[in-house]
């Protein structure tokens, strides 16, 4: 799918789309649990539906309503020998754990990025508790055949924080006095939302500084009602879009939420927007931007929207923590620098930092989205100040977590033109 957004001036409301980080770990405790949960608002995007049909490969029976999911199940009981994540990084490494409380053998697939993304870390940890654990040299399809028996353990938590949510959720689902030690966590606000969900779901952990998880006694995920949040994420890119362009309010944004991307505020703060927050509603409109310093080792999802938000400051912007980026749906880092280099604007990469030359105009240009949903959005917000068109293919890298978006990016004044 092609996509061309034009030059326009933001003005409106916008509902944001749901959570998909909360989505999933929702759907995996209420796969863990015994009973009917009920998900209401739930997301609809790619990596959701791939995580609902993983918790039904692995023994939830799953009935959609109008506006709810009903996922009833009795644990992790896999009606097949085989699951497929897609192109979920979370889900891959959040249901892997969860996958090996059984003691079936299951090959774990995913298709895409996802083929690419290192798998080392199972191989070194589910040995260590009692899972046998095949990669392809690091990479898929997995092969596992648990039970998983928890353990006190110490794990490395440097390169993504996903690979400790798989493990605290299947811990808690059968841990009796165990503790879970990590060292170097990068993304902490996503392990909060981990164990805020869990709390949800009836399942406590202690929690130490970041480093110490311990489960004291046996305890059991109960069926619940839970409602998906909106998603900080993906409204990140509306949040900036009226920054640079215009002013809009976007809600059902909880600004008290665990999601790490809420950060976004902060970003545009120092930028200089205009900004009125309420409780669950963003009030955004454009000021004089200025180049800003910020670190984003610990949400960095949110390089592509900080570099459009960046492109229309004046100066350079340092962005810390592009040691984050190699291994998402493309390599980020310099996926950014080439596409928003088509557009005029300079981009930097020095080690672990990127610069952005900002406020020296954005040129109409064909990009292309490398099947990136993230920067999909990125260059669309970038075309809303550019001098010309902006054409990005593969536009519909967006439906991995965003299927909305051009769709909410149009109810808020963006012109945009879908060549299928």
């Amino acid at each position: 799918m092609q996509v061309t957004v034009s030059p326009a001036v933001i003005k409106g409301t916008v509902t944001a789309n749901p959570s998909k980080s909360a989505m999933q770990r929702a759907v995996a405790a209420a796969l863990l649990a015994r009973g009917t949960s009920i998900i209401r608002n739930p997301g609809l995007s790619n990596d959701c539906l791939a995580a609902l049909e993983v918790a039904e490969n692995l023994g939830a029976k799953i009935k959609r309503e109008a506006d709810h999911f009903e996922i009833t199940s009795n644990g992790v009981k896999p009606f097949y020998d085989e699951i497929n994540c897609g192109e979920s990084g979370l889900g891959i490494r959040m249901f892997t754990p969860i996958a090996a409380l059984s003691d079936i053998a299951i090959t774990i697939e995913g298709h895409g990025s996802l083929k690419t993304r290192p798998m080392n870390f199972f191989e070194e940890v589910l040995p260590q508790l009692g899972v046998k654990c095949v990669t392809n040299g690091g990479k898929l399809p997995l092969q596992i055949q648990g039970p998983l028996t928890p353990k006190n353990i110490t794990i490395d938590g440097s390169l993504s924080s996903q690979f400790l949510t798989g493990l605290l959720m299947a811990y808690g689902a059968v841990a009796d006095d165990a503790t879970i030690t990590v060292t170097d966590l990068k993304s902490k606000p996503y392990i909060a939302l981990t164990l805020q969900l869990m709390e949800h779901f009836g399942v406590h952990v202690e929690e130490k500084n970041f480093e110490t998880f311990y489960f004291r006694k046996k305890q059991a995920y109960k069926a619940v009602e839970y409602t998906v949040e909106g998603d900080w994420s993906g409204a990140a890119f509306l949040l900036v879009a009226a920054a640079v362009a215009g002013k809009a309010e976007v809600q059902h944004l909880n600004t008290a939420s665990a999601q790490s991307d809420k950060a976004i505020i902060d970003a545009l703060k120092k930028a200089g927007a205009g900004m009125l927050e309420g409780v669950f509603t963003v009030n955004i409109e454009k000021g004089g931007l200025n180049p800003f310093e910020f670190d984003a080792t610990d949400c960095p999802d949110l390089f592509p929207p900080l570099v459009a938000l960046a492109a229309n400051c004046k100066g350079i912007t340092t962005i810390k923590g592009v040691s984050r980026l190699a291994h998402k749906e493309s390599d980020r880092g310099l996926t950014l620098q080439e596409e928003f280099g088509k557009m005029g604007i300079r981009i930097d990469l020095q080690g672990d930092i990127m610069l952005v030359h900002g406020g020296t105009g954005i040129k109409g240009a064909q990009v292309h989205s490398h099947n990136d949903h993230r920067i999909a959005m990125a260059c669309a917000v970038a075309a809303l100040t550019a001098d010309g068109p902006v054409t990005i293919d593969n536009a519909e890298a967006i439906n991995k977590s965003y299927p909305e978006f051009f769709d909410h990016l149009e109810l808020i004044g963006g012109k945009v033109a879908v060549n299928v």
